[in-house]
């Protein structure tokens, strides 16, 4: 079983921590020369407003919704990314850190009722030690453990925390979850894919062995499998 924690929202939380205040705001990152988004908060998110998106394009819905911008300070999120890493590396031995706010953990060292109550742990003290919130998606593999997360972030119910280990749910969830957000299709295989129909995760699960690999070569091939 593979546990993905990734930070929320990451580059928002990291000014957010010195920031309490902007807890439920409009917050929106730049990049290296404030000319465009390259993080939102969900209240962003909810405006409208896109990851890569020019300021200049969106300057009036900035001012109408006084959404507060910073500028990229990538030496804060270094640093809580490193302190985010070493908290898992205490907690659990066989981690792999995909990226400055995702890691893999190995969860199968502890029983499945267990899995829950783990991940909550690991919520809590990440919590507490850095002001970071953070969601967790766990499965059977890393694409799978990717999706969970996904559904963790998504849904206000889940507590940040969602396994993804029975059959059916997998389907359930497969079959509306866009075949874009899959972890390693990017825009020009999700271009290809609509062109033949192929629009869900699940539609993508069903096509035959032979044209995926023909198509989307090994890697693709090793995603769906």
């Amino acid at each position: 079983m593979f546990a993905l924690v990734d930070c929320n929202n990451f580059y928002v939380s990291c000014e957010r921590v010195f920031e309490p205040k902007l807890k439920y705001s409009p917050v929106v990152v730049l990049s290296n020369n404030d000319g465009c988004i390259i993080a939102r908060s969900n209240e962003a998110k909810a405006l409208g407003i896109k990851m890569g998106e020019p300021v200049f394009k969106i300057k009036h819905i900035i001012e109408k919704n006084n959404i507060t911008v910073f500028s990229t300070n990538f030496a804060l999120y270094g640093d809580f990314s490193n302190r985010v890493m070493s908290i898992l590396t205490s907690l659990v031995s066989d981690i792999e850190i995909y990226s400055i706010d995702e890691a893999f953990l190995d969860f199968s060292i502890w029983e499945e009722k267990e899995y829950h109550e783990q991940a909550m742990y690991i919520r809590k003290i990440i919590k507490q030690r850095t002001g970071i919130p953070v969601s967790i998606g766990i499965s059977t593999t890393k694409t799978l453990a990717k999706v969970a997360n996904h559904v963790a972030k998504k849904s206000n119910q889940l507590g940040g925390v969602f396994i993804l280990n029975d059959h059916t749910m997998i389907k359930k969830i497969l079959k509306r979850f866009p075949v874009e957000k899959i972890w390693g299709i990017g825009k020009r295989s999700r271009e290809f894919l609509n062109y033949y129909g192929i629009k869900t995760a699940f539609q993508l699960q069903k096509m035959d062995k032979t044209w995926i690999k023909e198509h989307l070569t090994i890697k693709g091939l090793q995603t769906v499998q």
